[in-house]
């Protein structure tokens, strides 16, 4: 922001604007505050008051200027910066140096890795092995309906992805909490099934979407077998969907109460278990076993989040068991 009028302490008399820098104010409004301040006032001191603002020119670093004006320059009283930007610069060499690794943090973080990994990988082998059943056994009507059907599917799943998100954020500062009660237990209980509420509503809510699809099925292809194609495959699209709600917060809801090694197992027998039976059909579709088509491969798909789903509210259904009976 540039003005040109002379305020306050130190002033840039080449561009006719006052220089503060605000990155250390950023980072301290990120970071703990010091000595028990308030973050924003010490924030909005350092800055001055909102009148000054039209006065100001916001330049990265407070050192460049210094070096600049060959001058001692005035003490700003700044918040403290903490963190890699410490010296106002972001290296990409700091992302890659181990000696810049917090061992401590890093410990905490280091559990979740190999889970993580293997429920990315896992979600992931399934999408990868319908691919590729498509693109090497259908035809080339149901390859460009398949193409019509996952452009949608891609667009429609985001909305209840977020549930995993959601749960992973609310259940851990309940199942976190040290003292055994039963108004623990009711908390936790009572979280769960709001987010099973909220899943299967957003269920409906991405069913009703489907069903337009024949609807605008025009927009995306004028052949009418193509349409007749993308018609086959909504039966199973929507019952992979309705049930996709609840499969984000069953899954959010686990890794809330960090059932880690489960997640981490069961991830590990689908990546195995889906692209294997993707693959059968691929065989028996080309050794002329069986006809196989879009709806075909959707159903088997919806097939396994529905058997997926099912397996995350069962082991929660455990879990809550175990969670009351340890009730002191």
């Amino acid at each position: 922001i540039f003005g040109g009028k002379k305020r306050d302490s130190v002033f840039d008399e080449e561009y006719g604007a006052k220089r503060v820098d605000v990155t250390q104010g950023i980072m301290e409004l990120t970071g703990t505050s010091v000595e028990g301040k308030s973050r924003r006032k010490e924030f909005r001191s350092f800055l001055g008051s909102k009148s000054l603002l039209k006065g100001i020119r916001f330049q990265s670093s407070y050192e460049s200027l210094r070096a600049k004006k060959d001058k001692p320059a005035e003490d700003l009283s700044s918040p403290k910066m903490r963190g890699f930007l410490a010296d106002g610069k972001l290296n990409f060499r700091d992302y890659l140096s181990v000696s810049k690794i917090d061992v401590p943090t890093a410990k905490e973080f280091a559990p979740f890795v190999i889970p993580v990994t293997t429920t990315s990988i896992g979600r992931i082998s399934g999408y990868v092995a319908m691919s590729h059943v498509a693109s090497s056994t259908l035809g080339t009507f149901d390859m460009a309906a398949h193409q019509i059907i996952f452009s949608i599917f891609c667009c429609l799943t985001p909305i209840v992805d977020a549930l995993s998100q959601v749960a992973q954020s609310f259940v851990p500062s309940i199942h976190g909490i040290k003292a055994k009660t039963e108004a623990r237990a009711n908390a936790l209980r009572k979280t769960i099934n709001n987010f099973r509420k909220v899943g299967a509503s957003f269920g409906v809510l991405l069913v009703s979407l489907v069903s337009m699809i024949p609807l605008i099925s025009q927009w995306f292809t004028s052949d009418p077998l193509v349409m007749q194609k993308v018609n086959g495959a909504i039966p199973g699209v929507s019952l992979f969907l309705i049930v996709n709600g609840l499969m984000c917060a069953g899954e959010g809801s686990l890794l809330g109460q960090k059932d880690l090694v489960f997640l981490r197992n069961s991830y590990a027998l689908f990546f195995f278990t889906v692209p294997a039976y993707m693959l059968r059909l691929k065989y028996r579709a080309l050794a002329g076993l069986q006809t196989v088509g879009i709806g075909t491969m959707w159903a088997a798909f919806a097939t396994y989040n529905v058997i997926r789903t099912t397996i995350w509210h069962v082991r929660l259904a455990q879990l809550q068991r175990r969670t009351n009976t340890e009730v002191q």
